[in-house]
């Protein structure tokens, strides 16, 4: 699922992709990874292609949140959520730093 979702925001050249192992930290996922996008409509471009691509994996989407607004999007898959920012809205909220206690996946191997 994690690999599905990194692979298809890179396809559609989302910038700076990291995935956090928060398993041990949080108990609504075992993984957030997060993204950003330069503009709204290439956040929705990389919305539908992680949707798609976990679909056609017979991932259920349980929910999505904030793809109206166009500045922080939440795709809910379940043991994933995927945040898709724009790049002042990830600078504002720092989700990193945030859940800092959670490690960093190696996630290298799927990106071009």
């Amino acid at each position: 699922m994690l690999e599905i979702a990194v692979k298809a925001a890179d396809s559609k050249r989302a910038v700076d992709i990291v995935a956090l192992n928060v398993s041990q930290v949080s108990l609504l996922a075992d993984y957030f990874m997060i993204c950003s996008a330069n503009s709204d409509r290439q956040i929705n471009a990389i919305v539908d292609e992680i949707m798609d691509k976990e679909e056609e994996a017979q991932v259920k989407v349980k929910r999505v949140e904030g793809k109206d607004g166009g500045k922080w999007v939440l795709i809910d898959l379940g043991d994933l959520i995927v945040h898709v920012f724009s790049t002042s809205e990830r600078e504002f909220y720092n989700l990193e730093k945030l859940w800092s206690d959670a490690p960093l996946e190696n996630i290298e191997a799927w990106i071009d």
